[in-house]
């Protein structure tokens, strides 16, 4: 219906307003926003340029802006008496935290210090060990204040068996320890409830079923 005084809109006029202002597609501008974030292939291009003492110094200057940046470069060189020792103590502050000082816990950074260990070196032996790790954290800290809380016990359920799967891809020789600490978490566990003993059970079976078969 037209109102008094102003002429009806036809379709052409109505599809005019969806369009976007100064010209151009919605899928157009879309992409072009897309296109403009940048890339590694960005990043390598402006990489090329440095010499060896303006890469240098630009390492440098990425070392020194973050402590994860140091224990990353410590790791990838193998720098250091332990290079797990800080990837450990990220480890124990998520999952054993102190109650007294306020501290929580946190399942995602937890396991981001795998994440950036894995990144960094991927050392078969080295991966296994934090994994093991953390399930020993976890499963001490519920044991030590009684600590219940189903979405932490899910995800030590979860890193039990990635630690079990990272072990049986180790030599025969180097499985045995890994395997005698894992079986000390499970035996702890079952004093949780949430069934979280029994999958433990059911996971070590499995795996041990394989690894013999």
């Amino acid at each position: 219906m037209a109102v008094a005084g102003l002429l009806p809109l036809t379709h052409t006029d109505v599809e005019s307003y969806d369009r976007p202002l100064y010209g151009g597609s919605n899928t157009h501008m879309a992409k072009q926003r897309l296109k403009s974030q940048p890339t590694w292939t960005d990043v390598k291009d402006k990489l090329y340029a440095f010499d060896r003492g303006g890469l240098l110094d630009l390492l440098h200057d990425l070392y020194a802006a973050h402590k994860d940046n140091q224990v990353f470069f410590h790791a990838r060189f193998g720098l250091g008496e332990d290079v797990l020792e800080p990837y450990k103590e990220t480890l124990d502050r998520w999952l054993w935290p102190d109650p007294f000082r306020n501290q929580d816990t946190s399942v995602s950074k937890a396991k981001q210090a795998i994440s950036h260990y894995k990144k960094a070196v991927g050392n078969p032996a080295g991966l296994t060990e934090l994994m093991v790790f953390y399930c020993e954290q976890a499963a001490g800290y519920c044991q030590d204040i009684g600590y219940q809380e189903e979405t932490f016990f899910d995800a030590l359920v979860r890193m039990f068996e990635q630690a079990l799967k990272s072990t049986h891809t180790l030599p025969a020789n180097g499985q045995d320890s890994f395997i005698a600490r894992l079986d000390r978490v499970r035996e702890i566990s079952h004093d949780f409830g949430y069934g979280v003993g029994d999958d433990m059970d059911s996971l070590l079976a499995k795996y041990t079923r394989r690894s013999s078969s």
